[in-house]
């Protein structure tokens, strides 16, 4: 399934960035849960329903929280760096 379906289809949006970042600018409706803070932050994720996209500045930093949460059993995709996510949302008819 590409980002764009899953978006099209309510995947949730974490933003993985440091709140200072993420304040600067960000996806409409996404949430943010710095890199720093996702393995102690497990249960958040797993609460979440449906899958989740994560991103940050160029997907390197969603791209480690991915593999992480993976490996934890989380249904989670790396949507890459927060402007190409915020373009496929606007892309969602």
């Amino acid at each position: 399934m590409t980002i764009q379906e899953l978006l099209e289809n309510g995947a949730t949006i974490v933003d993985v960035r440091t709140e200072a970042e993420f304040l600067g600018g960000n996806v409409a409706n996404s949430i943010n849960i710095p890199l720093n803070e996702v393995p102690e932050r497990v249960s958040e994720f797993k609460a979440i329903e449906g899958p989740i996209v994560l991103c940050c500045l160029s997907g390197g930093r969603s791209g480690q929280a991915t593999a992480f949460l993976q490996a934890q059993g989380v249904e989670c995709y790396n949507g890459g760096g927060w402007m190409d996510v915020n373009y496929a949302v606007g892309q969602v008819s």
